[in-house]
């Protein structure tokens, strides 16, 4: 073997997700609200690969950043948590754009559950677009996998903002009608907005009167921030 090797690695699954494009994909992990169900692709659809899979309370989930990989990767990366000017280097980040296109997050262990016939996965506090495909799955060990001295930089940074979340009163019909289709659609709306996902030069701006959308499910949202409040303006169907 020699350090230019080649290895082919296929997908196994994908994960379908409420979130159809990047922007407002959570900074972090773990929300309640977000779901996630795994398929699994023709070859790896057998449920004894996943016998024992329920002894495991989390997951880690080894995916391709299928969106971004062909942008290419730099050296030098703007990191958000600097303020998006800074830069740091490509391996001291988690940026999906790197010279390989492989992530890696944590979520829930929900179960599995058959549909239309078929094994799958459902998982909780996922952090991953839409379609995004799946090239391994492994338990979460907390012996292992949970540090207890560990430190990061970017508890030094800027944290991550947690906003105030309304709902404007004139899309309470709009409101009412995505949450019977989606019964998680308020909270999840909550949690993804209160960590405001503007640009990071943006978030220091209490009020800004740009109209900001974001796509969950099959609805278009949109939303401005009022006096350090993220206001929900608008909820459309697709």
């Amino acid at each position: 073997m020699t350090i230019n090797d080649e290895f082919r690695i296929n997908a196994i699954a994908t994960i379908a997700t409420p979130f159809k494009q990047k922007f407002a994909v959570p900074r972090q992990a773990n929300l309640s609200a977000a779901k996630g169900i795994i398929s699994f692709a023709t070859g790896f659809d057998d449920i004894n690969m996943l016998k024992g899979i329920e002894g495991y309370s989390h997951l880690w989930l080894l995916f391709v950043f299928h969106e971004t990989m062909e942008r290419g990767w730099k050296s030098t990366v703007k990191a958000p948590r600097l303020g998006g000017n800074a830069t740091m280097g490509v391996l001291a980040t988690r940026t999906t754009h790197r010279p390989n296109s492989i992530g890696m997050s944590v979520v829930k262990n929900n179960g599995i559950h058959t549909i239309d016939g078929k094994p799958r996965l459902v998982v909780e506090g996922i952090d991953l677009v839409d379609g995004t495909p799946i090239i391994d799955i492994k338990p979460y060990l907390h012996y292992a996998d949970s540090i207890q001295n560990a430190t990061d930089s970017l508890e030094q940074m800027r944290p991550i903002p947690q906003r105030t979340v309304a709902f404007s009163e004139e899309i309470s019909p709009q409101l009412l009608k995505a949450c019977e289709q989606h019964s998680d659609f308020q909270l999840l709306v909550r949690e993804i907005l209160a960590q405001d996902p503007r640009p990071a030069y943006k978030q220091n701006t209490e009020s800004d009167d740009k109209i900001y959308r974001v796509t969950l499910y099959d609805r278009d949202i949109g939303f401005m921030v009022k006096n350090g409040i993220v206001v929900v303006t608008e909820i459309n169907t697709i």
